[in-house]
C-alpha cells in the first residue's frame, strides 16, 4: 500500500489560527454517538477560509455551506478516533517523531526551521504534533479497514497505459518552454494592440535583464504562478508558428513579441532533448498508486457512510438541516 505523504502546508493551513473559540458563543453542534462537536471547533477550523470568502465578497449561503463542510469533517473525525481507540491503532510518539522529521526533509527544511515556519503561522508545536498524530491515525485506519480490500490488478494497470500512451510518439524531438501570453480581443479586457503593447514592455525589460519567469508572473494568462513554465512539449504536438518559432531558438533565448489574433505571446526555451517513449515497466509504479488511490477513495467514501449509519449523529442548531446540501468532506 502507498505511503501516505503528510504535507507542511497543508496541515499549517489546517492549523492556522482563525476564528477562536473565544470570538463565539459556544454550544454543541453536532452529537457523535456519545462524543459532541462544539460550535467554536467549526469555527476555529473554518476561520481562514470563511475570513478569505469574506473578503472575497462570497455570499452568506456558500459561508455557511463552507461551515457545513467543516462540521462534517469534524463528524468524521470523531468517528475515527473511536475505531482508532477499538481497534488499538493508537500511534506512538516514535512514530510521530519519524513523521514530522520526514516532513521536515520533504520540505527541505530543518526541525529548527520547521519549528520557526509554524512560530510564523501562529501555529504551537505541541498543537502540531497532537495534528501529525491524528493525521497518522486517520492514515492507519484507512490503511487497515479499506487499503487492504483494495486489490490492483497487472490488467487494470495496462488498459490505463493504454489509455494514457497509445498516441504517444515514437520518437523526435520535444522541448520545455515557458511562455508570456498576454490575451487581448473579444472576451478580454484589452484589445490586441493594448496586449501586445504590454508584451513589448515585458519583452524589454527581459532584455535588460529582468527574469523571464519573473514577467510571466506579472503579466501572463499562461501558468502565471509557474512562471509561465507550460512544461515539456513534443514539437509534433505544437501549433505551427510555436513549432517554428522555437525551432531556431538556443536554451535559454527568448522570442520576440509574436502577434496573434487573441493577443501577444514571447517564449523562451528552456531546454531540449530527444524524446523517449514512456515504456509499460517504467510507467506501472506510477499507473498502479493513481489505480490504487481511486479505488482506496472510493472504498473510503463507502466505508464511512457505512460508520456513519451504524453511528447516532445529530446535527444541532443551525447546522440541523446541512446534511443535505453536503459534498463529500473537506480534506
Amino acid at each position: 500500500m502507498p505511503r501516505h505523504r503528510l504535507l507542511l502546508p497543508l496541515l499549517v493551513a489546517l492549523l492556522a489560527p482563525g476564528s477562536r473559540a473565544a470570538e463565539v458563543v459556544d454550544g454543541i453542534a453536532a452529537q457523535v454517538g456519545t462524543d459532541v462537536v462544539l460550535l467554536s471547533e467549526v469555527m476555529e477550523l473554518v476561520g481562514p477560509i470563511e475570513a478569505d470568502a469574506r473578503s472575497q465578497g462570497v455570499p452568506e449561503a456558500e459561508i455557511a455551506k463552507v461551515r457545513a463542510e467543516a462540521l462534517e469533517q469534524l463528524i468524521e473525525r470523531r468517528l475515527l478516533a473511536k475505531v482508532v481507540k477499538d481497534a488499538h491503532l493508537e500511534v506512538s510518539e516514535g512514530e510521530v517523531d519519524n513523521a514530522i522529521e520526514g516532513i521536515a526533509q520533504d520540505n527541505g527544511l530543518s526541525m529548527d526551521q520547521l519549528r520557526a515556519s509554524l512560530g510564523t503561522h501562529g501555529v504551537a508545536w505541541d498543537e502540531y504534533r497532537a495534528r501529525i498524530k491524528t493525521e497518522i491515525e486517520r492514515n492507519k485506519v484507512v490503511g487497515t479497514m479499506v487499503g487492504s480490500q483494495v486489490q490492483v490488478e497487472e490488467s487494470d494497470v495496462r488498459a490505463l497505459y493504454s489509455e494514457l500512451y497509445s498516441d504517444q510518439p515514437e520518437g523526435g524531438e520535444e522541448v520545455h518552454v515557458r511562455q508570456i501570453l498576454v490575451l487581448g480581443g473579444e472576451g478580454t479586457p484589452r484589445d490586441v494592440a493594448t496586449a501586445c503593447r504590454a508584451a513589448r514592455e515585458a519583452s524589454a525589460r527581459i532584455a535588460k535583464g529582468e527574469p523571464f519567469e519573473k514577467l510571466a508572473a506579472e503579466v501572463s494568462a499562461a501558468a502565471p504562478q509557474q512562471g509561465g513554465d507550460i512544461g515539456w512539449i513534443h514539437v509534433d504536438a505544437m501549433a505551427g508558428w510555436m513549432k517554428t518559432e522555437v525551432a531556431t531558438l538556443e536554451p535559454g533565448s527568448v522570442t520576440g513579441v509574436i502577434e496573434l489574433p487573441f493577443g501577444c505571446t514571447l517564449l523562451q526555451l528552456v531546454e531540449r532533448q530527444e524524446y523517449a517513449p514512456v515504456s509499460f515497466e517504467a510507467a506501472k509504479p506510477a499507473l498502479e498508486r493513481e489505480i490504487f488511490a481511486s479505488r482506496e477513495d472510493v472504498e473510503r467514501r463507502a466505508w464511512l457512510e457505512k460508520l456513519r449509519s451504524q453511528t447516532y449523529i445529530e446535527r444541532k442548531g443551525h447546522f440541523a438541516g446541512t446534511a443535505t446540501l453536503m459534498a463529500p468532506p473537506l480534506r
